[in-house]
């Protein structure tokens, strides 16, 4: 098996955009519309400072993307790996690369919201090994019991 292969994407093509309409609907199948704060897939080239992409032999298994709050913080939107790949350090790989991203954009902060329910157990417990930390809603969010909000220094 070749290594993960992680790079910096400026436009989607057709496996990219099949991978953020997955995560699409897996988010809005998973959270009511009040409380789901997907990115639809045709924003996240739009929206994002930096979509990135990681690839084992040659097949996309993850996505996510940076996009800034201000000159100093930004938020971590879309992280999804394909569920073949799960459990295989995808996410732990794109989450270093967008964290090294934040500091050369200048940020000071990256933030994020994921869902507090049982479903998105495995994502905090990834966000928390990397230094995240639970916090009060940022930016455009509002305090929200399905959401988890969550921030680290940089």
């Amino acid at each position: 098996m070749d290594a993960l292969s992680l790079a910096i994407v400026s436009q989607p093509d057709v496996e990219i955009a099949g991978l953020l309409q997955a995560h699409f609907d897996l988010m809005r199948a998973t959270s009511p519309a009040e409380s789901c704060h997907v990115m639809a897939p045709d924003d996240v080239f739009n929206d994002a400072a930096v979509v990135m992409t990681a690839r084992q032999d040659g097949a996309l298994v993850g996505i996510g993307a940076l996009k800034s709050i201000d000159a100093r913080h930004g938020e971590l939107k879309s992280m999804h790996t394909a569920a073949a790949a799960r459990g295989k350090g995808v996410a732990s790989a794109l989450l270093c690369a967008l964290i090294s991203q934040a500091v050369v954009l200048g940020h000071r902060r990256l933030s994020l919201e994921t869902g507090s329910m049982a479903e998105f157990a495995s994502a905090r417990a990834l966000y928390a090994r990397h230094g995240f930390v639970e916090c009060p809603p940022f930016g455009d969010y509002a305090l929200d019991p399905l959401s988890t909000f969550m921030t680290k220094d940089l």
